[in-house]
């Protein structure tokens, strides 16, 4: 039986519905070194990011992906009091940023002593807590891979193999995901346990179809941003819904979240984007294009379990 690993323990994938699977809470893209770090009162956090929480509760939402591993800004202490102030289950990365965000104690060292990080993550709790990571967090810069991202999905790829818990990748443009999946298969991984994240970066849909060809996850999750790209996204999904491959497609929003260093948490100048576009505007104009409820639920509710089910 499958599991979805939270913070408030591990819960059986059948017992959910709908689930967001690239979401941010809380976020620190000033970079490791700067002053206060990572850092934020969890009484704060918690007051910021509850209403949106509550509103995405009430559309049916019953757990939810946090992506922000080491690098930028995981706090696990805040975010276990978020998930102590909402019913739905929250997941939290092991992993870590990429090239420029990555804290300095982890520079060198081998991909295998990561891993085995990593893995005490998943398996026995974060930094002290009995609160475990549910999947694997690591990113590209536009250019990369770079060589100390190389390591990180060599490492990933170990951890992934230990635990079973996938792997997501912050990866722009289709020559990165590429590359990256090249790295992945070579280190044994099978990419039906890596997400391709940011797949809208890549304008020809025949790269989409390639990735899902080799057995990864592909990921549309920008919804809310602009008009423009939601109708952008509209087309790559029901493009791969049409050639067969709606089994490997996720859909989120990227959004949220409080940001250290900015007024109040309050990310400065365009303010909380909050995460119910994929309800509210997304999934009618998927149904405008022909999407079934059996698509729907496909898109919301399978996949995520399936890509996340450990």
């Amino acid at each position: 039986m499958a599991i979805l690993r939270t913070l408030k323990g591990d819960i059986p994938t059948e017992k959910l519905g709908f689930i967001l699977p690239h979401e941010h809470l809380f976020v620190d893209l000033r970079g490791p070194l700067a002053p206060g770090h990572g850092e934020g009162e969890p009484e704060v956090v918690g007051q910021l990011v509850k209403p949106y929480l509550d509103a995405i509760q009430a559309k049916g939402v019953t757990a939810f992906v946090d992506c922000a591993p080491l690098g930028v800004g995981r706090n696990i202490r805040a975010m276990r009091h978020v998930a102590s102030l909402t019913p739905i289950h929250i997941v939290v990365p092991t992993g870590v940023y990429k090239e420029g965000f990555i804290p300095t104690n982890w520079l060198d060292i081998s991909a295998e002593a990561l891993a085995e990080h990593w893995i005490s993550e998943i398996t026995d709790g974060i930094e002290g807590t009995d609160s475990k990571a549910g999947f694997i967090k690591t990113a590209l810069v536009d250019d990369g891979p770079k060589a100390i991202e190389a390591r990180n999905l060599r490492a990933a790829a170990i951890a992934s193999q230990a635990t079973g818990a996938i792997i997501g990748s912050h990866t722009i443009g289709g020559r990165a995901a590429r590359e990256e999946m090249d790295i992945l298969e070579a280190a044994g991984q099978n990419l039906n346990r890596f997400i391709w994240i940011h797949t809208q970066t890549e304008p020809d849909t025949s790269i989409h179809i390639e990735a899902a060809k080799r057995g990864a996850w592909v990921e549309f999750d920008a919804i809310g941003a602009n008009p423009e790209l939601d109708g952008k996204m509209l087309d790559y999904t029901v493009n791969m819904l049409d050639v067969g491959y709606g089994a490997q497609v996720l859909l989120s929003h990227d959004a949220g979240w409080y940001e250290v260093g900015s007024p109040g948490g309050v990310p400065q100048p365009q303010g909380y984007r909050g995460y119910t576009a994929l309800m509210d505007t997304f999934l009618p104009a998927l149904r405008e294009r022909g999407a079934t409820d059996a698509d729907i639920h496909l898109l919301t509710v399978t996949n995520p379990a399936r890509a996340f089910g450990i």
